[in-house]
């Protein structure tokens, strides 16, 4: 079965498409929800939630631009709403923000699992705007109408996460530096 047939069919609540289509997507979508979540099982919840959202609104996707895309959009609101409703972030003066990049070296030496382990670890407000911006590519615009706040907590909150990224990459090429001594 095509793709737009498999939609066609999810459209009017076929199941077994459904079923179809959470096989098709679930493992990319999930990958999204690792990113947006503090752990594994908020994850699959996360995971859940998208895919009831999808079906819920799976009428509105008008066959312009890519599914993929469309999916991935729908799973990362969902997870952002979670955090929306908590008020994990604070209210930033722009004013009071410098524009500070801080750029965290290419090294071989630390395991992708590491940094994905480092980036979950980040306090909420701080995870969810670097992934949207240095992983998912938001502008700070689109975050702040995402997660309803202004541009400035948006660069704020990523200056943080990186500083704080910054520290443990140091702290951890340290420790391995003096166990190879």
């Amino acid at each position: 079965m095509s793709l737009d047939e498999l939609i066609h069919k999810c459209k009017i609540n076929d199941t077994k498409a459904q079923s179809e289509l959470y096989k098709l997507f679930s493992s990319k979508l999930f990958s999204v929800c690792l990113k947006y979540s503090r752990n594994y099982v908020e994850a699959e919840d996360n995971l859940q939630d998208a895919f009831v959202t999808i079906f819920k609104k799976i009428e509105q996707y008008k066959n312009k631009g890519s599914f993929e895309g469309w999916l991935k959009r729908v799973t990362i609101n969902t997870a952002l709403q979670r955090y929306r409703s908590q008020g994990v972030f604070d209210i930033v003066n722009e004013a009071l923000i410098e524009d500070e990049t801080i750029v965290i070296e290419d090294d071989n030496d630390i395991s992708i699992e590491y940094l994905l382990k480092i980036i979950q670890e980040l306090p909420d407000r701080y995870r969810l705007v670097f992934n949207l911006y240095v992983l998912d590519g938001y502008s700070h615009k689109e975050i702040a109408d995402l997660l309803k706040i202004n541009t400035g907590t948006s660069k704020s909150n990523l200056a943080r996460a990186r500083q704080i990224l910054k520290t443990k990459v140091t702290d951890y090429k340290m420790g391995n530096q003096s166990q190879s001594l």
